[in-house]
C-alpha cells in the first residue's frame, strides 16, 4: 500500500520502508502524518482532505543538511558583489509502516 502525505506545504508518495527527507521537523522520534490519498493496485482512495482512519507512521533517523548553493549579488558599473551560501537543514524518517484504524 502506498500513501501520499503532506508536509511542510508539500506532498510525498510514500511506503512501508521508504527513507523520505522532509523539511526540518520537532524534536520527536517517531511521527504519525494522516494520509490525503491511498492506492494498493487497482484500490484508489481519495480524501477530502484526508483520507479517514488511515495514519502514517515513521520514525526519526537523523537530521541532514543539503547542498550548499551560493547566492550571489551583483550591481553592474558599482563595483558591488556580494556572495553568500546557504544549506537547508532536513529530517530524515524511515516510514514504518500505513496503518487502517478501525
Amino acid at each position: 500500500m502506498q500513501a501520499v502525505i503532506a508536509s511542510g506545504g508539500k506532498q510525498y508518495i510514500v511506503k512501508a520502508g521508504d527513507i523520505v527527507e522532509l523539511e526540518l521537523l520537532g524534536d520527536a522520534k517517531k511521527f504519525e502524518f494522516d494520509a490525503l490519498m491511498t492506492f494498493d493496485g487497482d484500490n484508489i482512495s481519495i480524501g477530502t482532505p484526508l483520507v479517514d482512519k488511515i495514519k502514517v507512521h515513521a520514525e526519526l533517523i537523523e537530521e541532514v543538511k543539503g547542498e550548499k548553493i551560493k547566492i550571489m549579488k551583483f550591481k553592474a558599473k558599482k563595483r558591488v558583489k556580494r556572495l553568500t551560501g546557504h544549506r537547508q537543514k532536513y529530517t530524515q524518517l524511515k516510514i514504518t509502516k500505513i496503518t487502517k484504524i478501525t
